[in-house]
């Protein structure tokens, strides 16, 4: 396994920081220099912290060069900025239509490529509707397909809530399930890695969070979720997810037709801080 390892040697420093922070124990020092043990390096997993820990970009792995990555020093929001960002995240459940464009909706996923997987296993998949005639295709084919399920008796049992919302839609033309978004996102991964489905919300945490610095409104769609994999599964294979992976959750996201103007405020803080253990 070539791990595409190398250290510039006029630059390093022999601090350690590579060797100590290797979650598997891959690199080791000799001397003031670092260097990687073979008979471990299967145990890689990609997580670049030997690169990211550098300070001085001293280090390569992966064939990746440290000058492309971004600095964290001076970039990062403080503190507050963050919490009000997380505070001020709202479930947008009303759209102008105007869609995202595939700058922005690229930039969304390469960021969001980089939420933390279960060992790094990195096989998250995002199934994106950015086009919004397919979104509209989508949406005209779950609701008929809906109609004709409910007309025939073939709604599954516990999902019978779809029935007056396909009868409300068909008088009101309101859209329950995807809120008239033309983006829907798709996140799964395959049901054998090591945690997919904590994958999925964690890469949707990141994804809503971006978005909503970016002014842009997400809405997790349960709805979308029920209806396209417990009541017309067919419809997911129709977008190209795998039969064999576990899918995480839905997303619609878009344009808001909403502005909401401060956070909201919270009573219901659940804390247990643990000062000894229960006697077992």
């Amino acid at each position: 396994m070539d791990l595409q390892f190398s250290v510039d040697e006029k630059k390093c420093i022999g601090c350690g920081e590579c060797a100590a922070d290797c979650p598997y124990g891959i690199i080791a020092m000799t001397g003031d220099r670092p260097w990687i043990v073979e008979v471990r390096q299967e145990r890689c997993i990609g997580c670049q912290h030997c690169l990211a820990v550098c300070s001085i970009g001293a280090l390569s792995i992966g064939g990746f060069d440290p000058g492309g990555s971004l600095p964290l020093a001076g970039n990062l929001p403080s503190a507050q900025q963050t919490a009000v960002l997380m505070q001020g995240r709202r479930s947008v459940r009303r759209y102008t239509g105007v869609p995202v464009s595939g700058k922005e909706i690229a930039f969304l996923l390469d960021t969001v490529a980089h939420a933390p997987t279960g060992v790094n296993n990195r096989q998250v998949l995002f199934t994106v509707i950015d086009d919004p005639e397919v979104m509209e295709d989508l949406r005209r084919t779950t609701y008929s397909t809906l109609d004709t399920m409910i007309r025939e008796g073939r709604i599954p049992p516990g999902m019978e809530l779809f029935t007056a919302m396909i009868a409300d839609a068909v008088t009101s033309g309101r859209d329950h399930i995807f809120r008239g978004a033309p983006h829907l996102l798709v996140v799964s991964g395959p049901a054998d890695c090591p945690s997919a489905e904590v994958d999925c919300h964690i890469a949707l945490s990141y994804f809503e969070l971006l978005a909503a610095a970016m002014g842009l409104g997400t809405l997790w769609s349960g709805l979308a979720k029920w209806a396209l994999t417990r009541v017309a599964p067919h419809l997911l294979r129709r977008l190209g997810v795998p039969e064999s992976h576990e899918i995480g959750y839905m997303m619609v996201f878009g344009r808001p037709a909403v502005t909401y103007h401060r956070t909201v405020q919270r009573r219901n803080l659940h804390v247990n801080r643990v000062a000894s253990l229960i006697p077992g």
